[in-house]
């Protein structure tokens, strides 16, 4: 039951697949596959039917096919081969912290393999998380020239710092050195023998580089090398830095490189870098081997004997080690370094102090840019597309992008891998493919195994039957179908193909040199074109083929005219996707009539000479106003109306410009009838309007000079005059004495409101009664103050 909903629900999705896809090409590719195998790496909707009798003459049903056409055409899903992906997770640790002496694990899963239909993109996710207490290995290369004197001691009084400020990110950190110098020849440093021994005060001889001391978690130890380890002096600016990043690099072993642990070369230097052919000058011509050579005393055995490492080279090693370089240099080389870095991936450049005192805060701000980013890439074959995209935190969409930046510890992202392989190798061992997904700068890793689906499991050993009956003895019957052996060909083995090569048995069925056999819509039979069937070939329809020779012809797919192919068939008929038009008939869909006569005008002239007949149709000229289907009519136009307009006024109606002699003159052909049939074939309608303003009707035969005049006019009723004054007058009274009621209500109400509040405030009003309280007495009071308080 499981498997039924599985395939059933597979089924549904590629007939939603198909829906979708309204614009897909005429030619079906599955369709020209002969094999199940064949057919399963043509697309991801090709399917096979296995079905016993699906492919009978009568029907011709290709068995690969569209998956959705299968099951439109009868096959039974039971019998429908599909292969799908298959996934098996053989390590899925999952991703965690470091702890009580464990290793963390950041990349989930760490192997696995696809079952890989070719042609057909498969997805899964990875995911990776930022561990808390991941180990990490911190080695110094450090130029020391006489330049850099100063920075060994402070170098030396930062190792413990260094150590304490990297213990709040990681208590798993252990810490190396190494120096260089430059290669001890002409003309990097001098050959006179006092300064080959000692080229500056308290100098030690100059060396290529020198492993000073292992990586190692004792950071006073640390301290007293970079102290112990003696300066030394070259004659040119630039330094052999390469040859000691290579050593340190490749040098796993003797420099204590953890495989479980995040990698930090620092290189510190205050100037440029030779590089490879910079060894020519002092005769060293053997190119870089890219090898570690360090002696017993931890120096570089073949700095005078190999050339500088290229700067491929070292992108190249410092990618396949996982190692992830700081670059800690002075003002001046920051732009050459950074320079230098786009070429090599995982890297960043720090500025360094004069003094070298920032050398903490440089390793930890750019440890902490290093380990807040993630990208993954993978390493593939030629023939395997991988893509990578991301999603780095929770609501986020996925982005094309492999990488995820500004990551926090125990902070959990996940990436989309897509992969999908373009065709089955030849050869049966090559269906075997691995793809590596890591991490930039880490050693952790997915392992991908690919085992390709490259043919289906009725085609395996011992599931056919060889020189099968139903071959014509010809063949293996697999999988519902005939594979001939060599020397044979044909849907039942039926042709005799001894005498052609093996390339050759559709050789005839292939058009003007085409790759298809039958043009990818029938297959080939002896030589011969068996053509598909257009449509589905559901019950109650006609099933429809396509036809020629090389099945190159759809006699169906022709120009319709009136909702009918070529016209109907009275006018023409479909032949290989172009209307074969009968006598009479011409045109895409045999629209049109071959005759003109359809166009010509009244007057015998072709589209009245107003405009071009075209498909039994006049196309009226745009710049003149004459119009229908012969272009005779013009509305706007001056015509025969005007023209008799004047007769009709005499003769009928006894009006008009016209004086009785001038009438009786030249409107003798105008005939008054009580009523006037209408016949647009015969006659043209006109009307006009005579001097009292009422309308009278007349026409004019096309092919004659006769006027029919209607006797009676239709005139407007009088207009009552008095009744529209009356109306005038008694409106304007009635709106006046509505305005002065309107007026009169308005003051009343004002009015009244007035008094009101008089009567209010006069209630209201405190007076004393003994005392008028506008009084003023016509006497005054003063008082000298001179005298106030006197008696």
């Amino acid at each position: 039951m499981v498997g039924d909903w599985w395939f059933a629900a597979l089924v549904l999705l590629a007939l939603q697949i198909a829906i979708s896809d309204q614009q897909e090409s005429s030619v079906n590719m599955c369709v020209e596959k002969k094999t199940c195998g064949e057919c399963a790496t043509a697309g991801p909707r090709c399917g096979w039917c296995t079905q016993a009798g699906y492919d009978k003459p009568k029907e011709n049903h290709p068995r690969c096919d569209l998956l959705e056409n299968l099951v439109a055409l009868g096959c039974d899903m039971a019998n429908a081969v599909y292969p799908e992906h298959e996934t098996t997770l053989d390590q899925n640790t999952p991703v965690t912290d470091a702890k009580d002496g464990s290793e963390a694990v950041q990349l989930q899963p760490q192997a696995m393999t696809v079952k890989l239909r070719p042609n057909a993109p498969y997805k899964f996710n990875v995911t990776f998380r930022q561990a808390e207490n991941y180990p990490v290995d911190l080695y110094f290369v450090m130029d020391l020239s006489y330049s850099m004197a100063d920075d060994k001691v402070r170098l030396a009084e930062l190792g413990k710092l260094l150590a304490e400020n990297m213990a709040d990110i990681t208590k798993n950190f252990r810490l190396g050195f190494g120096s260089f110098v430059d290669k001890k020849t002409m003309p990097y440093v001098s050959m006179v023998p006092h300064l080959l021994d000692s080229p500056c005060t308290d100098c030690a001889a100059p060396y290529g580089f020198k492993n000073q001391m292992r990586l190692t978690d004792d950071t006073p130890a640390f301290r007293q090398q970079v102290l112990d380890a003696p300066t030394s002096g070259n004659l040119d600016a630039p330094e052999g830095g390469f040859d000691a990043i290579m050593q340190a690099i490749t040098c796993e072993r003797e420099i204590g490189w953890r495989p479980a642990a995040r990698k930090l070369l620092l290189f510190s230097s205050d100037d440029l870098f030779h590089f490879a052919g910079d060894g020519l000058l002092g005769g060293i011509v053997l190119p870089n081997d890219g090898a570690c050579h360090l002696d017993t005393e931890g120096y570089y055995s073949e700095s005078l004997n190999q050339d500088y490492p290229s700067i491929s080279q070292l992108s190249h090693k410092i990618s396949e080690k996982k190692v992830n370089m700081i670059f800690a240099v002075t003002e001046s080389q920051v732009e050459m370094y950074s320079s230098l870095s786009e070429f090599i991936e995982g890297s960043v450049v720090g500025e360094l102090a004069n003094d070298s005192s920032n050398i903490v805060k440089l390793v930890r701000d750019n440890y902490q840019k290093i380990s807040s980013k993630v990208e993954l890439k993978a390493e593939a074959e030629e023939d395997i597309s991988v893509k990578i995209r991301s999603k780095c935190s929770r609501g986020d969409e996925l982005r094309d992008k492999p990488f995820c930046d500004e990551l926090r510890i125990g902070q959990t992202v996940t990436f989309e891998v897509e992969v999908q392989v373009s065709e089955c190798p030849e050869r049966r061992k090559d269906w075997r493919k691995q793809i590596r997904i890591t991490p930039v700068g880490l050693t952790e890793e997915l392992v991908v195994n690919l085992e390709l689906n490259c043919e289906c499991p009725c085609e395996q050993s011992g599931q056919g039957a060889a020189n099968s009956a139903v071959c014509d003895s010809n063949g293996t019957f697999e999988c519902g179908a005939c594979t001939c052996n060599k020397g044979h060909y044909g849907k039942k083995c039926e042709c005799d193909g001894s005498t052609l090569q093996s390339e050759d048995y559709n050789e005839s069925c292939r058009l003007n040199n085409s790759t298809l056999t039958c043009e990818g819509r029938g297959y080939c039979q002896c030589g011969e074109c068996q053509c598909n069937p257009i449509n589905s070939g559901q019950p109650g329809k006609l099933v429809y083929r396509y036809s020629g020779s090389h099945c190159q012809c759809n006699d169906y797919n022709c120009d319709y005219y009136n909702e009918q192919r070529c016209a109907g068939p009275t006018r023409g008929q479909c032949v290989c996707g172009k209307c074969d038009c009968k006598p009479g008939f011409k045109g895409s869909a045999c629209e049109c009539p071959e005759s003109d006569e359809t166009c010509r005008a009244k007057n015998g002239i072709m589209c009245n000479g107003k405009g071009t007949c075209k498909c039994g149709k006049c196309t009226c000229n745009l710049d003149t106003f004459y119009r229908g289907n012969t272009c005779e009519d013009c509305p706007t136009c001056e015509g025969r109306c005007t023209q008799n307009k004047a007769c009709v006024q005499c003769e009928v109606h006894k009006s008009g410009p016209l004086s009785e002699e001038e009438c009786k003159a030249n409107c003798t052909h105008v005939i008054q009838r009580d009523s006037i049939v209408d016949d647009p074939q015969v006659r043209k309608m006109c009307r006009s309007t005579d001097d009292d303003e009422c309308m009278f009707y007349y026409a004019y035969e096309y092919n004659s000079n006769i006027v029919y005049a209607q006797r009676t006019k239709e005139c407007p009723e009088p207009v009552d005059i008095l009744a529209i004054v009356l109306g005038v007058v008694l409106g304007i009274v009635f709106i006046g004495l509505a305005l002065l009621l309107i007026w009169k209500l308005l003051t009343t109400i004002q009015d009244r409101r007035e008094l009101a509040s008089f009567e209010k405030e006069r209630k209201n009003a405190k007076w004393d009664t003994g005392e008028n309280p506008i009084y003023k007495q016509a006497t005054s009071t003063f008082k000298n103050p001179t005298y106030a308080g006197n008696r």
